[in-house]
C-alpha cells in the first residue's frame, strides 16, 4: 500500500510561510495532446497536473509536492507547529509536509526532534530523521520510537492507500491507516499534544472521530482549500491529548 507525502500559507501577525497560489495573476491553462500509447485517463491526469495551481505553486516555492499547502492551511487554522515543537510525520514521502514542519519548528535552531517515515524512499532532509518502514509493522514502530527518543508534541499523518476507484473500499482502507496513526499517536504523544490525520469521508469516519474525542480535548473536521474539490479527503485535527492513567 503506497502512502503519500504531501504540497496554506502563513498567517499575518507573526506566522511566516508561503501562501500558495496567488490571487493577483491569472493562471494559464494548458491542453495535453493524447499521445500514441497513452491512455485517455493518463492524459486527463497529466492535464489536471499541469493546470493545478498548487502544483504550479509547489514548483515555484520549492516544495516536493502540492500537499505541502494542505499542511500549511491546517497549521494556519490550528497553529500546531511552533519553533521547538517535536513532530512525527507519518506517510512523509516525498517530503512536502516535512518541509513545512522543518520551516515551522526550526530544528537546526531549536533542537526540535523531527522524524519522518514512509514505505516509500524519501530523500534526506536536514534536521529530520528519515526512516523507511510501515507504521503497521511492529519493528518499524519500534525503530521510529527509538528515533524520536521520547514523547513528542505533534503526530501528523497524510498516509493514504493507492485508490481502487471503489469508494467504500478506498474509504475503509484509508480509515484503517488513520486508526493505525491514531494508535501510534496515543503511544508517543505528550500530554496536551496534537494529532492530525487524513481520512476519506464515509460511514466509518464518525467512529474514528468519536474515538479521538475520548482522548483529546478538541477534535475538528477540516478540508483544506488545497484539497481538490472533487476529493472525498478531509483531515481530523485533534488537540489537547489526554493520557489516561
Amino acid at each position: 500500500m503506497a502512502r503519500r507525502g504531501k504540497p496554506g500559507g502563513g498567517k499575518s501577525g507573526g506566522r511566516s510561510g508561503k501562501r500558495g497560489p496567488g490571487t493577483g495573476s491569472r493562471a494559464t491553462s494548458e491542453r495535453v495532446r493524447t499521445a500514441r500509447g497513452r491512455k485517455l485517463s493518463s492524459t486527463r491526469w497529466l492535464q489536471r497536473q499541469l493546470n493545478d495551481p498548487y502544483v504550479q505553486a509547489a514548483q515555484r516555492d520549492g516544495y516536493r509536492s502540492r500537499a505541502a499547502y494542505k499542511l500549511l492551511q491546517i497549521d494556519e487554522r490550528f497553529e500546531l507547529l511552533t519553533p521547538g515543537t517535536s513532530v512525527v510525520d507519518l506517510g512523509a514521502a516525498p517530503g512536502g509536509w516535512t518541509q513545512v514542519i522543518v520551516d515551522r519548528v526550526k530544528p537546526a535552531e531549536t533542537g526540535a526532534r523531527v522524524a519522518a517515515i514512509d514505505i516509500l524512499e524519501m530523500e534526506p532532509m536536514a534536521g529530520v530523521e528519515v526512516l523507511l518502514g510501515d507504521i503497521e509493522d511492529e519493528a518499524a514502530v519500534a525503530g521510529l520510537k527509538a528515533a524520536i527518543g521520547g514523547p513528542v508534541d505533534v503526530v501528523l499523518s497524510d498516509m493514504a492507500v493507492s485508490t481502487t476507484g471503489h469508494a467504500s473500499t478506498d474509504h475503509l482502507r484509508t480509515i484503517t491507516l488513520a486508526e493505525a496513526a491514531f494508535l501510534f499517536a496515543c503511544e508517543v504523544l505528550a500530554p496536551g499534544g496534537a494529532f492530525a490525520t487524513k481520512v476519506f469521508q464515509g460511514a466509518d469516519e464518525p467512529a474514528l472521530f468519536e474515538a479521538l474525542q475520548a482522548r483529546f480535548d478538541s477534535v475538528r473536521r477540516f478540508k483544506p482549500k488545497a484539497s481538490r474539490s472533487d476529493s472525498v479527503e478531509m483531515f481530523l485535527v485533534a488537540t489537547g491529548f489526554r493520557n489516561p492513567g
